[in-house]
């Protein structure tokens, strides 16, 4: 891994001045500045020449690992990229940032709940993917594993994932949704190819040094691929973004305002979700 960090970070930076502000209540938390260099370019090498989607993104990872590859600070990054998120500040934040970058690389961005069925244009339809969902502390872990499901649905028989999770041996809780991510993965026909652990730092108020690991499965057995996406139960939803803090809205809508080119403020209105009870 060899590149200019002072043009990483400067090109790193150009994406968190674009990106909105997290919303606490989502678990929209933040990775530090010097680890998204980290993480953009681990996706570039792992995903390098591939066709890849984000099931949310938060972050920013996607736009940082196109930039740094529009950018030339590396040689090497995925083909095009594909951001999933229910946020509508996320994804006008993607689109209006990816049209700088086309058409040194493709970056596109769809409104899309992960309680909703994955729509059937992406159902089987990329290479790999990138997940960094509610780290699941008040759920064992259901947040992570239904992100982990809807990436699986939209990838390829030989796909790779990449998970992000919540990593503190003193925290048995993130121990414990390690290993049920990992059994998840083996029931989907996935091993773990790579294990970064405690890797990456955020801003996070009330636990500033817990961390996350950067996980890599590699699917070896198609057999176990889903052939179907269905909604969630509605038990899946609860304590989604934590304790009493279930699953509710379906999309965070965008409230426009006169700056277009850089998010600064919170404002958004909260669409509901239609829970179909059976």
């Amino acid at each position: 891994m060899e590149f200019d960090l002072r043009k990483a970070i400067n090109a790193i930076s150009d994406i968190v001045q674009n990106r909105p502000a997290p919303i606490r209540e989502f678990d929209q938390i933040y990775m530090k500045v010097a680890d998204m260099v980290i993480q953009a370019e681990y996706v570039a090498r792992v995903f390098n020449d591939k066709n890849i989607v984000f099931v949310g993104d938060g972050d920013g990872i996607a736009l940082s690992t196109a930039h740094l590859k529009a950018q030339s600070v590396i040689n090497y990054g995925p083909k095009s990229i594909t951001v999933l998120d229910f946020d509508e500040r996320i994804v006008n934040s993607v689109r209006r940032f990816g049209e700088k970058l086309y058409p040194k690389i493709e970056i596109l961005a769809y409104l899309y709940n992960v309680a909703e069925a994955l729509p059937p244009e992406h159902f089987g339809a990329y290479d790999g993917f990138h997940i960094n969902p509610p780290w699941g502390a008040s759920n064992d872990g259901e947040s992570v594993i239904t992100f982990f499901e809807r990436g699986s649905q939209a990838t390829k028989e030989n796909s790779l994932g990449i998970v992000v999770m919540a990593d503190d041996p003193e925290l048995l809780w993130t121990q414990k949704v390690i290993r049920d991510t990992q059994q998840c993965a083996l029931n989907l026909g996935y091993v773990v190819s790579e294990l970064l652990p405690q890797l990456h730092l955020y801003h996070l108020d009330d636990a500033p040094e817990l961390r996350s690991c950067s996980c890599l499965f590699r699917r070896i057995d198609p057999i176990c691929m889903q052939t179907t996406s269905k909604p969630l139960e509605p038990t899946r939803l609860e304590n989604f973004y934590g304790k009493n803090s279930p699953l509710l809205f379906r999309y965070v809508r965008e409230r426009p305002t006169l700056n277009t080119n850089r998010e600064s403020d919170q404002l958004y209105i909260l669409e509901k979700l239609e829970v179909n009870n059976g």
